[in-house]
């Protein structure tokens, strides 16, 4: 099969008004813009008490005027807000948490998984900056495709504002919204603390960026992920497929998705088919990250998506590595993976 990666530029019109959509009762999905290839990201409010967003889009000021429209085209504005979930802590769906906390006084709740990992990069970052560089470097990237890398990482920074304080949801347990009790999933992969919300009676699923209609979400090993992203990622398609909801709301190319199981089973079939491919080349040739990177996405790319290149292929060969297909050397420069 081929898949489309998520490294596919894609060019969405543009909106004439608040693109809303009605997903059930109380609870409506607006799509928000965002300057990456995606072009919109999927933000929920349920207008029932407590107000809720699920997502927070990025901080820029065409994401805050879509979200602003689309609250008072449901009668509300930013102050009306009681409650913001974060499904992970990426700055499309985290990036205007603290504004938000800030302007309503609304609680902002992640996975407490994600809370003590992901979201700490947000305070952490100028700490963790030189390990991150020393990831790519540790795995083949050249020094010249570092060199913009820390102007990158300010100026995504710059478009991420934390909240101040984030409260922790539990997997297992149970939240109320849209006059619904909808179960805590942890579905890592995507981000290492990436929460669902499940919804039995209307087999209605809260995916956020666990699973997408158009492209592979990006499942990449970083310098702070869990050792083995896509193995939590194959687990997390597995348990979506048993769900089988009838319905999904996603992050992007959404708002709503159906035919989720077989997305799932769809997205794990492409995801061995480039295991198969990294097991056939490593038998001919052993390589670093970055120059298999070449082969797994054979394309010209920007120095900075060549860098989620990187990281997808060694979330690959780590999981081939990690159950014993593989093995990795040091070359005094970079790892080394054979067959």
């Amino acid at each position: 099969m081929t898949e489309r990666s998520s490294l596919y530029p894609s060019q969405p019109a543009e909106p004439s008004g608040p693109r809303l959509t009605h997903v059930h009762g109380t609870l409506h999905a607006l799509q928000v813009p965002i300057p990456y290839p995606m072009g919109y990201v999927t933000v929920l409010i349920d207008t029932a008490s407590p107000v809720t967003l699920i997502d927070t889009a990025i901080n820029t000021p065409e994401a805050r005027a879509a979200i602003e429209d689309g609250l008072h085209a449901l009668g509300l504005h930013w102050e009306s807000v009681e409650r913001v979930i974060v499904t992970h802590h990426h700055p499309d769906h985290y990036g205007l948490a603290g504004l938000i906390e800030e302007r309503s006084g609304a609680g902002i709740y992640m996975l407490d998984i994600e809370i003590a990992r992901g979201e700490q990069y947000w305070h952490r970052w100028e700490e963790w900056l030189p390990g991150h560089t020393k990831h790519f470097l540790d795995h083949g990237v050249q020094p010249s495709g570092m060199e913009h890398h820390d102007a990158e990482a300010l100026r995504t920074r710059g478009r991420v504002l934390p909240a101040s304080r984030v409260q922790p949801l539990r997997e297992g347990e149970t939240l109320r919204l849209a006059d619904h009790d909808w179960q805590i999933l942890w579905l890592p992969g995507h981000a290492d603390g990436h929460l669902g919300l499940w919804q039995p009676e209307l087999s209605l699923l809260i995916a956020a960026d666990a699973i997408l209609p158009r492209i592979s979400p990006n499942v990449g090993l970083y310098g702070y992920s869990r050792p083995d992203p896509l193995g939590d990622y194959l687990d997390t398609l597995g348990r979506i497929a048993a769900l089988n909801p009838a319905r999904a709301v996603v992050g992007h190319y959404g708002p709503v998705m159906e035919g989720v199981a077989a997305r799932a089973v769809e997205l794990s079939a492409h995801h061995h088919e480039r295991l198969d491919l990294v097991r056939r080349t490593l038998t001919a040739q052993p390589m670093h990250a970055y120059a298999l990177s070449f082969v797994m996405f054979n394309r010209e790319l920007s120095d900075s998506s060549r860098r989620f290149a990187v990281a997808e292929t060694l979330a690959h060969a780590e999981y081939l590595r990690l159950r014993g297909e593989l093995g990795r050397r040091w070359d005094e420069r970079s790892w080394v993976y054979f067959k």
